[in-house]
Parts: structure tokens; sequence; C-alpha cells
């Protein structure tokens, strides 16, 4: 699957319809996460959603595909679920206690094409408050197979959770196609929220985590860490630069993967030696960013859709390869406590501008695969910004990258500098490797 964004998204033109099942009466309270509360509490804008988009192999009509969805919605607790705000500002969780039908609704595309006026549904159906903040989104060109665009608000789903939802829709349209019920053939999907209130109800975390968090804080003047080069202006939000590159093709992984097994780490480990090194010769910094794991710790969360990531951060001063291994299992374990007692004393997540985050998602290891000819997309949002973020996502076709940074010159020229560094010493890492190795199992962050 491609990690694009919406103002890159391979879209063709055509019709634009999408399908919501309507959110009846909020019924009982459910758990909030931490980061659903700070997400849902800086309040409805858009560009807070993330979608999938898949090119469908069999005709589907309107009915099939609004049932289809339907039975994502109903298999999956957390689209069944809406936030609100109290008088206080405070996030609140409620279930939704009816289901209702699919309803459908065309759109008009105006002169500025398919994709903004994708945008324009997307945006307003799936903002945090937005009840429901998910949308099936149809996109009809006059020839060639039809799109269909999966989206929801980030405080329902994750990068994990998109080829799940995508995988489920083309399963009950199987199902109908073939006259059975929805969902027939696979167990019922865990909730999000019972997630949530077993991450609560956790032991405290040990106290050498809690105090290397206050160190990490400390040493970013009370705030995460922030990209290591010169970004220009961040005193208020910038429109947003993206980039995105292929840096391995599939047989340049695979030499990737062999160098790692050289020097005995795993594959992401390999990768942060490289970007320590890159972060060091530009910047003369040690590599420090803000870098999400999963939170899927249990097999029953592997096939549910929701928020399952937590943000760490990844301390890495040197890029020997072992050195490396030992400052991701760091993150791994500063990542695997509940964030918000640790965090409460600092103010909760204090994000400064210039942030810096590193995601990494190997598709592989996911238990929904895609097939080639869906020419699956996993599409970002487009939103103002101050800060930096580079996705590493692997996958059967190599590896590649999306980064986004404020849309100012010295940002940049400072972020394609460290891509550019980044990339030529990954393609350097595969090269130095001996040739042919057995495969093995993908792993990654999450």
């Amino acid at each position: 699957m491609r990690l694009t964004n919406i103002t890159h998204a391979r879209l063709p033109e055509g019709r634009l319809s999408s399908c919501t099942v309507p959110a009846a009466a909020a019924g009982r309270p459910l758990p909030v996460s931490f980061d659903q509360g700070m997400h849902v509490g800086a309040g409805p804008r858009p560009g807070s959603w993330m979608a999938v988009a898949v090119e469908l192999t069999a005709p589907a009509t309107a009915a099939q595909l609004g049932g289809a969805w339907a039975g994502v919605v109903e298999r999956h607790h957390t689209l069944r679920t809406v936030f609100s705000t109290d008088d206080d500002g405070r996030v609140r969780l409620h279930e939704i206690a009816d289901a209702v039908r699919p309803v459908w609704t065309r759109h008009e595309v105006g002169a500025a094409g398919t994709r903004t006026a994708l945008q324009a549904v997307v945006d307003g159906a799936c903002s945090p408050l937005a009840r429901p903040s998910h949308r099936l989104c149809l996109i009809e060109p006059a020839d060639g197979p039809p799109v269909v665009v999966l989206a929801a608000d980030h405080a329902h789903v994750d990068a994990w959770s998109l080829p799940l939802l995508a995988r489920d829709l083309l399963d009950g349209l199987d199902d109908l196609r073939a006259g059975r019920p929805i969902g027939a053939g696979r167990a019922p999907a865990a909730s999000f929220a019972e997630h949530t209130r077993e991450l609560a109800a956790r032991p405290a975390a040990p106290q050498h985590v809690a105090r290397r968090w206050a160190r990490i804080l400390a040493d970013g003047g009370g705030a995460l860490p922030v990209f290591p080069l010169p970004l220009g202006d961040l005193g208020a939000p910038a429109p947003e630069a993206v980039t995105t590159r292929d840096v391995l093709d599939a047989d340049g992984l695979a030499r990737l993967e062999a160098r790692a097994d050289e020097v005995r780490v795993r594959l992401l480990d390999l990768v942060v030696s490289v970007l320590t090194r890159a972060t060091a010769e530009l910047a003369d910094r040690p590599l420090r960013a803000v870098l999400p794991v999963h939170s899927r710790t249990e097999p029953r969360w592997r096939d549910a859709v929701g928020w399952f990531i937590t943000n760490s951060v990844l301390d890495s001063p040197d890029p020997d390869p072992q050195a490396c291994r030992a400052a991701v299992r760091e993150t791994l374990e500063l990542g695997s406590h509940a964030l918000e007692p640790i965090l409460r004393p600092h103010g909760g997540m204090p994000v400064p501008p210039g942030m810096f985050m590193l995601s990494y998602l190997d598709y592989r290891r996911l238990p929904a695969t895609l097939a080639p000819e869906l020419r699956a997309q996993h599409i970002s949002a487009s939103a103002p910004t101050t800060g930096v973020q580079v996705w590493f996502v692997v996958g059967d076709g190599g590896l590649h990258l999306r980064a986004r940074c404020p849309d100012t010159a010295p940002a940049r020229a400072s972020v394609e500098a460290w891509l550019d560094a980044v990339g030529a010493g990954l393609r350097t890492e595969a090269s130095t490797a001996r040739p042919a190795r057995p495969a093995r199992e993908p792993e990654g962050a999450g």
C-alpha cells in the first residue's frame, strides 16, 4: 500500500458520492484514551482524518456498497461511537445506541476537480466532533474502475486500521454477492474502548520510566524533540509542503534486510542507524524525535480498528547499529505504559513548534493484505503545520517515505537535505550486504 497525501493521491476524475451510517441517540459513556482526549480536545477542524483508497475490481451497486459499509461500522465498535465536549471543555465519548441504515449523497465536482471536492467532503464529514466522524466516498470515472475511499477522523483509526477497513468492506461485498450474512466468516472484532479501559487499569509505570521521560522533556526545554535543522519562522502554522520518495525497490530492501542480519539487528534498528548518522553529519546533534509505537500487544487487538498508537521518544546519539538497537528498545519501553499519569506533571504532551516525528510501518506484518490490483493508497489529510513528520513505509515493493514540513524556504531546504542524506545512507547500507539470504518474518515498531 502506498502512503500519500490528499494533494498527491492518485485519483480519477469522475462523479463523487458518499455514504454515511448516521449516528442515532447516544448511549452509554465510554472511556476516552489519552491521545483521543488531546486530539478531540483541540476542537473541530479540517485535516484531522486519514483514509484508505482502493480500486474496485468487480462491479458493485450503491446498495451493496452501503450495506457492506454498514457491516464494517457494525463490526468495529469505535465506528459506533461519537465524541462531544461538556461545558468545561472535557472530552466525552458515547456509544451509539441504535443502528441506522446507510444514506447516500451526491456531491458537485467543480472546476477544481474530484480531488478538491473529495477533500472538502472528508474535511467536513470526518472532523473530531462530527456524528459520525467517518465516511465512505465513491469516485466513478467515465471509464476505468470506480475508486472507494474510506475515511475516518484519527481519533477512531490508525495506519494499521486502514487495510482492515478495506479488507472488511471487500469481504462484505463478497458476502452480499454470495447471499451470505455480512461478516459471517469472521470472528467479532475487539473493542478499542476496552483497550483504553485496560490500559488505564494497568499498574503505574516504573520510576525509571517516569524519570527518563522527565529527562527527555528537560532536554527539550520542557517539550518534545524538534527537527535539528532550520525551519524558518514558526510563529504560526504554515501550509504544508509534502514530498514522497521511493528509496529502495524490492531487491534493495532485501539487501538492506540482509545487511541488518549481518550486523545482528532488526531492519528498524539499521534504519535508525542511518538516520542517526545523517543527523550527526548535517546538524552535529543526536537524533531525537517522537516515534509512535503501537499498543496491539495482545492477539485480540491485531484485527481491531482504533487508535492503538501512543507517542514515545527516540533518543539515538550513537550510529552504531547495536547502540541504535538499544535506543529502539528504550523507545518501545517508554511507550508501553499509560502516558497520562507520566506526563500530567509536565502539562500533558507538550508539542513545540518544529516538533520532529518519525513513523515506521511494515505493511507486510499486518493481518490484512491488500492485493496489488486494488492499487491501495493510505491517504493523509492536508493541514497547516509547524512540525516535521517523516513516514518510512516498508512493503513487498520496497521502502518508500513521505515527508511533510512547513512550506517555508528554510524548512524545504533543511528537510530535503536530510532526506537526501538518509536515502543515500540506506542505499549505501544495502549495497554492502552479502548476496542472497533466506526470507524472514517482517518486523517493525508499529
